[in-house]
């Protein structure tokens, strides 16, 4: 069942959104060669308490019934999503995905940043670019009016032009005072098919995109999803309201990107 939300839920949405992007940018801050995730994951969940809200991601089950044990994802390199925190020092050259969660007010936020690490490589600088464009082409379609379809396929177009691999077993999501609601929005379609997009839907898009082949596995830990090539993959996502001519983007990129100036993809 879909949940339209009025613009009194819309607002709160924003507000856990913005949250979110509040404590992307200061994971932002210490993202270096050397800073270990489960630092990230620390710094992350102290300022999400700070400001008053949980982190929707812990203790969250999955599929296998295991908890997610920590406060962010974060993916490195060849990981698409779900990477749990760990001892690991991030090396020069690296990228990481980190994916939030928030609960605050009642109502979820959920967003996603690639961060480059250090010198990465210009083919590796381009998939993430390339990602985030699709992210973009995807939300242009998120209009009253306009079918699931019209977003996928932005996405899919866009990626597929540069040879780059769509993971289709992995979806963005309705979003509202639960963390994934109907419906299911995949990163690949064909134009005019699907649900009728409606004014006051909200939903998480977020293209997972790789450089290589699109067919992933999972570790044995239960969570963590590879590429089965070992090659990279990149991960943004935005959480937005549909609108009527506009999708009004409900998270932010701007804080982090104040935090990367010009390192910003």
């Amino acid at each position: 069942m879909i949940f339209l939300k009025t613009e009194d839920e819309i607002e709160l949405l924003r507000q856990s959104n913005l949250l979110v992007g509040k404590t992307l940018a200061e994971v932002a801050k210490i993202i270096k060669p050397g800073v270990t995730t489960k630092e990230l994951d620390k710094v992350a969940e102290e300022f999400i308490r700070d400001n008053g809200a949980t982190p929707t991601f812990k203790g969250f089950l999955n599929q296998f019934g295991r908890p997610f044990p920590a406060s962010i994802c974060t993916s490195v390199n060849d990981q698409v999503v779900h990477g749990i925190p760990n001892d690991i020092p991030l090396r020069d050259g690296d990228i990481v995905s980190v994916d939030c969660g928030t609960y605050k007010n009642g109502f979820c936020g959920d967003s996603c940043y690639t961060f480059p690490v250090g010198e990465v490589s210009p083919e590796v600088m381009q998939l993430l670019k390339t990602t985030k464009e699709a992210l973009y082409l995807g939300i242009e379609k998120a209009i009253h009016g306009n079918r699931l379809g019209d977003i996928g396929a932005a996405v899919q177009e866009h990626c597929e032009a540069k040879s780059y691999g769509i993971v289709r077993e992995l979806v963005g999501h309705g979003i509202g005072k639960d963390m994934h609601e109907d419906p299911m929005v995949p990163n690949y379609g064909r134009r005019g098919n699907g649900i009728l997009l409606k004014n006051g839907m909200c939903i998480a898009i977020e293209p997972m995109i790789t450089m290589g082949a699109r067919q992933i596995f999972i570790e044995n830990d239960g969570w963590t999803i590879r590429t089965k090539d070992g090659k990279p993959a990149a991960h943004y996502e935005h959480t937005i309201a549909i609108g009527i001519g506009k999708a009004d983007i409900l998270s932010s990129f701007e804080f982090v990107e104040q935090v990367l100036g010009d390192k910003a993809i």
